[in-house]
């Protein structure tokens, strides 16, 4: 099978289950592949892991969140899979750089992590992200 289809199923499934706890077993388990070959093809076609994906779709959702409601951030802590606001907020200023509070205060939206999408291209492959609603940064 290509490659790039079981990406793009991982992915499918993913992003229909990202609420859900997603271990690597069951995302294999789903799609009907061995963990193992699932994980090495992701990583070799995305330069990304599985699980570095799924956080960082979470930290994105968790971004949007922050800026279009006014839901606390614990519970916006706990919906994105973290056991604590305090491990939340160490992965979102990670990855964006400033607490959620500044974020949400700041109240522009930006994606780190859009959906991976596999798109053919004559010269190869490229990535091409579809963004969620929500304000973008200029």
């Amino acid at each position: 099978m290509n490659h790039d289809i079981v990406v793009e199923k991982a992915v499918d499934y993913i992003e229909a289950h990202i609420d859900e706890d997603l271990p690597l077993d069951k995302i294999a388990n789903a799609l009907n592949y061995s963990k193992f070959y699932i994980a090495r093809i992701f990583a070799e076609k995305t330069n990304c892991t599985v699980y570095k994906y799924i956080q960082g779709r979470r930290l994105t959702l968790a971004a949007q969140k922050l800026v279009e409601t006014e839901q606390p951030i614990v519970e916006i802590a706990y919906e994105a899979h973290y056991d604590s606001q305090q491990a939340f907020t160490l992965a979102f200023k990670q990855s964006y750089g400033c607490t959620p509070y500044i974020y949400r205060k700041n109240g522009v939206f930006y994606p780190k992590q859009s959906k991976i999408c596999m798109t053919s291209l004559s010269h190869g492959y490229s990535f091409m992200c579809y963004l969620r609603g929500g304000r973008l940064a200029a």
